[in-house]
């Protein structure tokens, strides 16, 4: 029965060891589903407004915003609600404006990474793009008071305790793991297309 089970084993570790190359072509799929749809999002109010916090404190992008980043905390909106006011605000901020030109961005970024399938050039871009992208993501731990539980009377609050805002940030490790998996395939593609 040992015998058996071994050479089960052994035969499913040579079917797990010949799938490398499906693993991270399934990770090139996964960055294109991913920035794809996050990235066509960008076009709709609801989630410009829900990214301004992380823009407006970001010492890399805040510029692209009109109005100063505490101001942003009395324009806040629910995720589906509308008011004038408030809207007229995020326009005169350029919220949607950077959200669309931001959209377009991460979109270019899942198609090129999935690209690397057919050509290795292309995708090192993706991927290069991608990790300096989800780095830019990840530094919004440091800069986003809102990535944290606040302190609101229960006594949890504070780091390590995310919010969910923290939570989808801290996502973007997986990301940039999966990036560095495909930046590593295309260089060394590209190495091999050379000798």
């Amino acid at each position: 029965m040992t015998t058996k089970l071994s050479n089960l084993f052994y035969a499913f570790l040579n079917i797990a060891a010949s799938t490398q190359k499906l693993g991270i072509n399934l990770i090139r799929v996964a960055i294109l589903i991913i920035f794809v749809w996050i990235g066509g999002l960008k076009f709709y109010n609801y989630e410009a407004e829900g990214i301004v916090p992380f823009v407006a404190n970001s010492p890399f992008m805040s510029f692209f915003y009109t109005k100063s980043a505490p101001e942003y905390k009395e324009y806040k909106l629910k995720e589906g609600e509308f008011n004038e006011a408030k809207h007229q605000w995020h326009v005169e901020n350029n919220t949607y404006g950077f959200s669309h030109g931001l959209g377009i961005l991460i979109m270019a970024i899942g198609i090129l990474t999935f690209l690397g399938i057919f050509s290795p050039k292309i995708g090192l871009v993706g991927a290069g793009l991608a990790i300096i992208m989800t780095v830019g993501t990840l530094s919004f731990l440091v800069t986003t008071p809102e990535v944290w539980v606040p302190d609101l009377g229960s006594g949890e609050h504070g780091f390590p305790l995310l919010s969910g805002a923290g939570r989808l940030v801290i996502k973007d490790t997986a990301i940039i793991a999966g990036a560095i998996v495909v930046l590593s395939d295309c260089a060394q593609r590209i190495l091999k297309q050379k000798k």
